[in-house]
């Protein structure tokens, strides 16, 4: 039962703690998402357990025979709003995709990841250690919590601390960000047009032309045939 002034803790730990698996996985996501050396693993403990309880509560919803109309109806439509809130799914989907939600996406909706992904941190160690001593924050709210989910709503008002020296535009941080983000943009579009490149050829009347001589040297359905079969 447990004491009752403490709640029960809701992450469930693996049942097999072994399983080399497990670990390597774990451990790619850990390194991946800039996680806790000493700790991260708990901290995908954690989220694996909230993807659990938003698959079994989708899964109880999508088995319901009568969940088209009434009450079931508007459980439906608050579970995949709610999801939507949270950054996990598009909108305009259906509590199917729910059901379609990895613990890769329930990492990458984390304070210290979408710092990342928004350009405030050139890497995912930087993002938390920016958090943990009170670089960034909501609006007015200064953030020091980087597992802290954060929500569609708040990604506008994401920025560093007021009281940050990284809030000022010349910081040489920032000229350094600013030039880190301006060359991402260009191995993109270098990228785009390596691939524009590629289709340009394959579309073009040479490539055409190779694939018409290839299928007239290509061998009869009677010359694939080995001799002495018909006997």
């Amino acid at each position: 039962m447990g004491h009752p002034k403490f709640a029960r803790p809701k992450t469930q730990t693996p049942a097999h703690p072994w399983k080399a698996a497990r670990i390597e996985e774990e451990h790619a996501l850990k390194e991946q998402f800039g996680l806790k050396k000493v700790g991260g693993m708990r901290e995908i403990w954690r989220e694996k357990s909230a993807l659990r309880r938003h698959r079994n509560q989708a899964m109880k919803l999508i088995g319901r025979v009568d969940s088209s109309e009434g009450h079931y109806a508007r459980e439906k439509s608050d579970l995949v709003e709610s999801m939507h809130r949270k950054g996990l799914l598009a909108e305009g989907s259906s509590i199917d995709d729910v059901l379609q939600i990895s613990v890769e996406h329930m990492l990458a909706r984390r304070l210290q990841s979408v710092v990342y992904y928004r350009g405030l941190a050139p890497s995912m160690r930087a993002a938390r250690n920016m958090i943990v001593h009170g670089h960034i924050s909501i609006g007015q709210q200064r953030m020091t919590v980087p597992g802290y989910k954060i929500l569609r709503v708040e990604e506008e008002s994401l920025n560093y601390s007021a009281n940050s020296p990284y809030r000022d535009e010349n910081h040489p941080f920032r000229v350094e960000m600013e030039q880190l983000r301006m060359t991402r943009v260009s191995d993109e579009e270098e990228e785009i047009d390596e691939v524009g490149g590629i289709r340009a050829t394959t579309d073009s009347d040479d490539f055409v032309k190779q694939i018409k001589a290839d299928a007239a040297e290509a061998p009869t359905v009677e010359e694939t045939i080995p001799e002495g079969a018909d006997e």
